[in-house]
């Protein structure tokens, strides 16, 4: 995977993944996700899989050719 995808890609996980936790411990309201027990599970392993990727994607070594 490039570099720049991976990072984007893993901030935008972990960004969603942040998202969906909040609404689902009912931090964040107006969404029929707030209060649903399931993205309290669902947000945080989203979130942990956007930061490997974004670590990956930082910690990549460029190639040359």
């Amino acid at each position: 995977m490039k570099k720049p995808i991976a990072i984007a890609l893993g901030a935008l996980l972990a960004l969603a993944g942040t998202v969906w936790t909040l609404q689902g411990l009912g931090y964040l309201a107006g969404s029929p996700m707030t209060g649903v027990t399931m993205w309290a599970v669902i947000g945080p392993v989203v979130a942990l899989v956007g930061i490997a990727v974004l670590v990956l994607g930082l910690r990549s070594r460029r190639t040359t050719p």
